[in-house]
């Protein structure tokens, strides 16, 4: 039976925590091991994962994290996994898991996959104050690296890497401080190597609990679409953009020959005039999953906000 590391990064979430850890107690799939790195918690966080600990025949190990936000912390959790590291599951502190949830990554993640490979799901928009739940969208266009420079896919709740992808994030970790995003990175190092995304368009396996403190949440409504606009013309898109770009530079040697081409095409295009701008975002192939998140993407590039 495979071995499973979940991954959660805690910051003040004693609200949920208990939910959450009920629910990956609960898995059909009972070998497991929970690293948790607390980014500074002032809340009882510590004091839930420490009883949960004792009560757990599988090992739950507590470390503490960098507190320098969300992203560096999951980043210091994989850079401290053990060399022979089997699956890795990452876990957000507030959401509740099916309990068929490792299970079924690990149908579609076989051992005998010789390349990196990266699991995601479609996840249960879910509002506990009302009981409201929004399924996220199925995903039909390919998972590459092209699609992976300008959006994100593999939401990191939802994600499980094989063997070969974990050892591969372990690896480049260092590289990638400064990110905007560690699930989004993780998308974009597994494609841009060449591995394989396998997106679970089933039922989604979790509910993905929606609050005012969400790190990232979904937007919902006419009022949160108009404000993310305005976050692409402010330029906070491109900020982040800038950011991911930084690290992928750094790691292109050992990228693909198609990804190290779309890669300088990407960079070339955000340097460019916009006429030019635009040809060299059209000669990248960079794409969204939807025809409306492409005609946004060509939007933000002629503002010069990519």
């Amino acid at each position: 039976m495979a071995d499973v590391t979940i991954l959660m990064s805690v910051l003040n979430g004693a609200a949920h925590l208990p939910a959450q850890l009920r629910s990956i107690a609960a898995q059909s799939h009972q070998q497991w091991r929970l690293i948790c790195s607390d980014d500074g918690s002032t809340d009882a966080s510590l004091s839930l994962l420490s009883c949960f600990k004792d009560t757990q025949k599988q090992q739950v190990q507590l470390q503490r994290g960098p507190e320098n936000g969300f992203a560096a912390n999951y980043l210091s959790l994989l850079a401290t996994l053990p060399r022979d590291v089997e699956y890795v599951a990452l876990a957000d502190q507030d959401d509740i898991w099916h309990a068929d949830k490792l299970a079924r990554a690990l149908i579609l993640l076989p051992r005998s996959m010789k390349h990196p490979a990266l699991y995601c799901a479609r996840q249960w928009y879910w509002r506990e104050r009302d009981g409201s739940a929004i399924a996220s969208p199925r995903r039909g266009r390919p998972f590459s690296f092209r699609n992976a420079l300008v959006e994100n896919v593999a939401t990191g709740n939802t994600i499980m890497l094989n063997p070969q992808a974990a050892r591969l994030a372990r690896r480049y970790t260092t590289e990638a401080k400064g990110i905007f995003a560690h699930d989004w990175w993780l998308y974009q190092l597994v494609t841009g190597i060449g591995g394989k995304i396998i997106f679970d368009n089933g039922p989604p396996p979790l509910l993905y609990r929606q609050h005012d403190r969400n790190a990232i949440g979904i937007n919902f409504g006419l009022l949160s679409q108009l404000s993310r606009k305005m976050q692409v013309i402010k330029g906070v898109y491109a900020a982040r953009i800038t950011a991911h770009l930084r690290a992928l530079n750094t790691i292109s040697p050992i990228f693909t020959k198609e990804a190290r081409e779309s890669l300088i095409e990407f960079n070339d295009a955000r340097r460019a005039g916009i006429s030019q701008r635009l040809y060299q975002l059209s000669k990248s192939g960079a794409y969204r999953q939807s025809w409306q998140g492409t005609l946004g993407l060509w939007g933000a590039a002629s503002l010069g906000r990519i």
